[in-house]
């Protein structure tokens, strides 16, 4: 997978727009936010549409689920994917390129932002956008991943209910970015 290299304001979501100036402004000298950051926001307003993911050293890393919020539950079709892997939510089919994603994140210590289309149970386009931020526990090494997920579509509603499990077809990718970092 290819990823570009983009300007923050490449992020199209009011509320992913605020999640990445929050990492942006607890970057500061360390190479990643630390987590505790997180700990301290309130992130209540927001916390349907994000899942909070624990990095699992190792050639490749794994990625298990600490939390996820209700839409997140709902496109997934799953009640509760606390202390699961993503390798054993995503489809095998669909693994490797949401893998790559969360292993650029991982590598590059930046946040990642992935667009992909997608069609839902109604046959409505529906845009599925995934902002990935890094995060560590010392400000150096990322063991935790904030992913963020919006779900748009230009009809207003859309069937949200397995959306992510019930495509016919790969979701298309559109973009899938790197945002760069100003300099402090």
């Amino acid at each position: 997978m290819q990823f570009t290299v983009g300007r923050p304001d490449l992020v199209r979501a009011i509320n992913q727009r605020w999640l990445l100036k929050f990492w942006m402004r607890n970057v500061r000298q360390d190479a990643v936010p630390r987590w505790q950051t997180v700990e301290a926001e309130n992130l209540a307003s927001v916390k349907a549409n994000l899942s909070f993911v624990d990095v699992i050293p190792g050639e490749p890393a794994r990625y298990r689920v600490r939390f996820h919020g209700d839409t997140i539950a709902k496109v997934y079709g799953s009640v509760d994917c606390r202390g699961k892997h993503l390798d054993e939510i995503i489809p095998p089919q669909r693994y490797g390129e949401s893998q790559a994603t969360y292993s650029e994140a991982l590598r590059g210590r930046r946040p990642v932002y992935t667009i992909h289309d997608l069609i839902d149970g109604e046959g409505r386009l529906v845009h599925y956008e995934r902002l990935l931020l890094p995060f560590g526990s010392d400000g150096a090494t990322v063991d935790r991943i904030l992913a963020s997920f919006e779900f748009i579509c230009a009809d207003g509603a859309f069937d949200a209910q397995k959306l992510l499990m019930k495509q016919a077809q790969p979701p298309v990718l559109k973009l899938a970015a790197t945002i760069e970092v100003p300099a402090a």
